[in-house]
């Protein structure tokens, strides 16, 4: 791990003694998508999951984890959380609200808890990626151990 500067989000792992591996990958600031981060990562995207941070009518904001070849299902969310109706929030609210850059948003350590869900499948693998905090920075980690660490409600979010 020589070179590579811990995040916030590892610093938390670490002090919770969770094991995780930090894997860095080359950012393309003109293509931030999940797809462009498995083929740097040589990983399948269905294990590369991206952090999405919702507002509900009724609860707030929420975070969902999700592949990196899915889409949220806004419907599915909304149940799940107790919301009506839940949208994405715009890209200018996301560094004031979770203190994470598109393309380094993660569900540990955001300025505040917020109720967490991850596609429940993901429990299928013995590691997923998600985003370390930052670009060009990924957290190989035991999804279980992923789950009980945020914690994360594991659900069906998916389409």
């Amino acid at each position: 791990m020589a070179g590579i500067q811990k995040t916030n989000a590892a610093r938390l792992l670490d002090k919770a003694g969770i094991s995780y591996e930090l894997i860095p990958y080359t950012v393309d600031p003109d293509n931030l998508a999940v797809d462009h981060v498995a083929a740097e990562l040589d990983e399948d995207i269905n294990q590369v999951y991206k952090t999405l941070v919702l507002k509900g009518d009724k609860t707030g904001h929420i975070v969902c984890v999700i592949p990196g070849n899915k889409e949220v299902d806004l419907k599915k969310a909304a149940k799940i959380s107790g919301n009506k109706k839940v949208e994405m929030i715009p890209m200018k609210d996301l560094l004031p609200t979770t203190g994470y850059i598109r393309g380094g948003c993660t569900s540990i350590g955001m300025k505040k808890q917020f109720p967490t869900y991850i596609q429940e499948d993901c429990i299928l693998f013995d590691h997923i990626f998600i985003s370390a905090g930052q670009r060009g920075l990924q957290i190989k980690i035991n999804p279980n151990d992923l789950i009980n660490f945020v914690p994360a409600i594991e659900a069906d979010i998916t389409t």
